[in-house]
């Protein structure tokens, strides 16, 4: 499967005209959309599938591969075949057409709720690839419910390959998983962490030793390495690493 700038990629979402009764509806988000871009390490982009634009790019340099914002945006769909390998791009055709499958299904107002992680490689300007991890969400619907506007955020993943595909469900411990080789999502529930482990996990997360760990929730050294490893077994990963990634990602902690 070739994939090029002529392809379908990601825009699947075809929306057509919106009606000039609902662009009212969409205020001027955008000065919020810039502030929360100023207060997060992450990259934030958005996407206009009205126009299949990019409406906002933020002046974060991992998403940008060497552009600057306002070329990123004049770029628009254009950028991910520049910028991405293309065992990649076939891969993000995959979860366009099943993520748009999956979201078409759910019930109306209901679809804001919902999110779509998942890893990919982008390629900077040096030539290097770099595994970043994509979140994207609902930001505006039009009035038949479908996606008008998308707030992405780019970070770097803590994983080794691309995939990971989850959806997620704002407030629910529901989460649907993407298997690639039967092109189908599997729902099961979010891993639960005990208390003690989330807190061993954010002390973690602040950089603490197992020594310092110990200290802080007054247990022997070892303790902490059997919290670790619960951690590790309940999230099926094998790094504190991934361990953190995961839990941000599924709000966990």
């Amino acid at each position: 499967m070739k994939i090029n700038s002529n392809s379908t990629l990601l825009t699947k979402n075809h929306i057509g005209k919106i009606s000039d009764e609902e662009r009212p509806e969409q205020n001027d988000y955008l000065d919020a959309v810039r502030a929360f871009a100023r207060l997060t390490y992450e990259s934030v982009y958005i996407i206009n599938y009205e126009t299949m634009t990019f409406e906002y790019v933020s002046e974060n340099p991992l998403f940008l591969c060497g552009y600057s914002p306002d070329e990123v945006m004049k770029l628009g769909y254009e950028f991910y075949f520049k910028n991405i390998p293309e065992d990649d791009l076939i891969l993000l055709n995959t979860i366009n057409e099943l993520g748009f499958d999956f979201f078409k299904d759910l019930p109306g107002e209901e679809k804001i709720q919902y999110s779509i992680t998942y890893d990919f490689h982008l390629v900077n300007g040096d030539g290097k690839k770099t595994l970043i991890n994509h979140k994207l969400t609902p930001l505006l619907l039009t009035k038949d419910k479908k996606m008008w506007k998308a707030m992405c955020i780019v970070s770097i993943s803590h994983h080794k390959t691309s995939g990971n595909i989850y959806i997620y469900k704002q407030g629910s411990n529901e989460t649907w998983a993407l298997d690639l080789k039967d092109k189908r999502w599997h729902k099961s529930e979010k891993p639960r962490l005990t208390n003690r482990e989330i807190e061993v996990l954010r002390l973690y997360a602040q950089g603490l030793s197992i020594n310092e760990i110990a200290a802080k929730v007054s247990v022997a050294p070892d303790t902490v390495k059997y919290y670790r490893r619960q951690i590790f077994d309940r999230l099926n990963v094998s790094t504190i690493a991934e361990a953190l990634s995961y839990a941000v990602n599924s709000k966990i902690m």
